[in-house]
C-alpha cells in the first residue's frame, strides 16, 4: 500500500466522527459573487454536493456585488453606496434582478451536473429556490432614501423545512419580495444570518474572500466567543469591512441561537471540507455563550439597570428614572443577566385592587436583541403578576405597539386604566395604552421572527 493510500486512509477514519456528527443537521452556507466568478466555483459546489451526500441539509446564500457592479458600469449608471448599503435605484434594481437570476441558474446547472468523469458522477441534487424571504424597505435614514434596497421581514420556515426533508438543497439569491409584489435587494449576509436564525440552523458558515483571521501575533484565530468577537469589532485594529460585516454576522447568528458559525477564506482548497471534518480546520469558530438567566433584579443591580436603560431615557424613549427612584423601586424589576452583565429588564407595578399590573421599562440591550429575550421577560412579568392575583396587565408604548398585539396585548382607551394610574398619565408624551387578559395556562413564548423582533425598548 502506497503512502497516499496510506495517508487517506487515516484521513478517512478521522473524519469519520465528524460524518456522523453532521448528518441530518441543518447548514447555511453564505458565499459572495467573487465566489461565482471565480474559476474554482465548480471544485466548491463539488464540495457542497459531497456534504449533501454526507446527509446534511443545506441552505445556500449567494452573494451578487461584484455582478451587479458590472452591470450598472455597462450602462454608465451611477454606483452609490451609504453605511456600506447600496442605495438601489431603479437602474439598480434592474442589474440586481439580472444579476440574481443568472447567478441563479449558474449555481442551479453546477449542482444538476452528473456527468461520468467528474465529482459529481452519479450525483442526483435537487435544487430548490423561491419566494422564501419576505422582505420591507429599508426606507429613509439620516434623510437618505435607500430606495429598492431592502431588509428581511420574515422567513417561510415551514416552506424551507420542507424542501430540506425531500433532501432539497435551497438557493436561496440576495433578494426578497413584499406582499405586494415589490421585488428588494438585501445583502447576502443578511438574508443568511437571519435564515439561520429563524431555521434554527445547526451552523451558519461564511465563506470570506478575506484572510483567515489573525491574532496580534499573525497566528490564526481558531475559535471566539461574541463577546470577544464584540471586543475585536471594536478594538483598534483595522478590519477589512467584509471581515467586521461577517463577525457581526457571527455575533447575531449566537445570539439568536445558531450554535456555531464559521467564517473560512474561501480561496484556500477544499477549505470547507478541511474546517467541518478536521480537528482544528482551516477557519475561526464563533460559539454562543450559554451562561445566562432571567431573575428578579437585586439593590447590586441598580448601576447595571441604569447603564442599560439611560441610552432609551436620552432618546426620549423610556421615562427618566433617577438612581434613588430605581433603588426604591428594585423589587419590582426581573432582569435578564449574561456572563454578570445586564442585558435586558422590565418592570411590573400592581395595582391590587384593580386586579392590574403595569409592564414598564421594558429594554434590552442592543448587541442582544432580536433573539426572544423580550419574550423572557414578558412571561416572567406575567408569572410574577399572576402569583400577585392580578387578572389584567397593561402597557404605555410609544413606539412598539405591534409587538404587544402579536402577544395578546389589545389597543385600550384611557378611561380603562386604574384610576391611580389615569391620574399619572403623561398627555405630552402621548403613549398607546394596551391591556392584556391574564388566564392560568402562562404566557405563550414566540420564536423570534424578523416580523416580531424584540425592540429596543417596548414602553416606558
Amino acid at each position: 500500500m502506497t503512502t497516499d493510500s496510506n495517508n487517506f486512509i487515516d484521513s478517512f477514519r478521522s473524519s469519520s466522527p465528524y460524518i456522523n456528527a453532521h448528518r441530518g443537521k441543518t447548514f447555511v452556507i453564505l458565499f459572495g459573487g467573487e465566489a461565482v466568478a471565480d474559476a474554482t466555483l465548480p471544485t466548491l459546489i463539488h464540495d457542497i454536493a459531497l456534504l449533501n451526500s454526507l446527509g446534511i441539509r443545506l441552505v445556500l446564500v449567494h452573494g451578487a456585488r461584484p455582478q451587479i457592479e458590472q452591470r450598472l458600469k455597462a450602462r454608465n449608471a451611477e454606483i452609490r453606496y451609504e453605511n456600506g448599503l447600496r442605495i438601489t435605484d431603479d437602474d439598480a434594481l434592474e442589474c440586481v434582478k439580472e444579476a440574481a437570476g443568472t447567478l441563479r441558474m449558474e449555481i442551479e446547472a453546477l449542482l444538476s451536473m452528473g456527468l461520468a468523469n467528474t465529482p459529481m458522477a452519479g450525483a442526483r441534487l435537487r435544487v430548490a429556490s423561491g419566494n422564501f424571504v419576505t422582505a420591507r424597505p429599508l426606507g429613509i435614514y439620516n434623510g437618505i432614501d435607500y430606495c429598492h434596497t431592502g431588509e428581511v421581514r420574515r422567513v417561510d420556515t415551514d416552506g424551507l423545512r420542507q424542501r430540506l426533508s425531500d433532501s432539497s438543497v435551497v438557493l436561496l439569491s440576495p433578494i426578497g419580495y413584499s406582499p405586494t409584489g415589490e421585488i428588494f435587494n438585501i445583502t447576502a449576509e443578511e438574508i443568511a444570518t437571519s435564515v439561520a436564525i429563524e431555521l434554527e440552523a445547526d451552523k451558519l458558515i461564511i465563506l470570506s474572500e478575506e484572510r483567515t483571521l489573525r491574532d496580534s501575533r499573525r497566528k490564526p484565530i481558531q475559535q471566539l466567543g461574541p463577546s470577544a468577537a464584540h471586543d475585536l469589532l471594536g478594538g483598534r485594529r483595522k478590519l477589512p469591512a467584509d471581515t467586521r460585516t461577517h463577525l457581526e454576522s457571527a455575533m447575531l447568528a449566537c445570539r439568536g441561537g445558531v450554535k456555531r458559525t464559521h467564517i473560512i477564506e474561501r480561496s484556500l482548497d477544499g477549505a470547507l471540507l478541511q474546517e467541518l471534518y478536521t480537528r482544528d480546520g482551516v477557519g475561526t469558530l464563533i460559539t454562543a455563550e450559554n451562561y445566562e438567566q432571567t431573575r428578579p433584579a437585586t439593590i447590586d443591580d441598580v448601576g447595571g439597570i441604569l447603564e442599560l436603560i439611560e441610552p432609551l431615557e436620552e432618546e426620549g424613549v423610556l421615562v427618566r428614572r433617577s438612581r434613588d427612584r430605581l433603588e426604591t423601586e428594585i423589587d419590582h424589576f426581573s432582569v435578564v443577566v449574561r456572563d454578570s452583565t445586564i442585558i435586558g429588564c422590565a418592570a411590573l407595578y400592581p395595582y391590587r385592587k384593580e386586579g392590574f399590573g403595569e409592564l414598564a421599562c421594558l429594554a434590552t440591550h442592543p448587541a442582544y436583541r432580536n433573539a426572544g429575550r423580550g419574550d423572557e421577560l414578558l412571561l416572567q412579568i406575567e408569572q410574577r403578576a399572576r402569583t400577585m392575583g392580578l387578572d389584567k396587565l397593561f402597557v404605555l408604548t410609544t413606539r412598539t405597539a405591534h409587538w404587544f398585539r402579536e402577544r395578546g396585548f389589545a389597543h385600550a382607551d384611557i378611561k380603562a386604566l386604574p384610576l391611580k394610574r389615569r391620574g399619572l398619565y403623561n398627555y405630552q408624551r402621548n403613549s398607546k395604552i394596551f391591556i392584556k387578559e391574564l388566564d392560568d395556562r402562562g404566557c405563550q413564548t414566540y420564536r423570534t421572527t424578523q416580523e416580531q423582533r424584540q425592540p429596543r425598548s417596548a414602553q416606558e
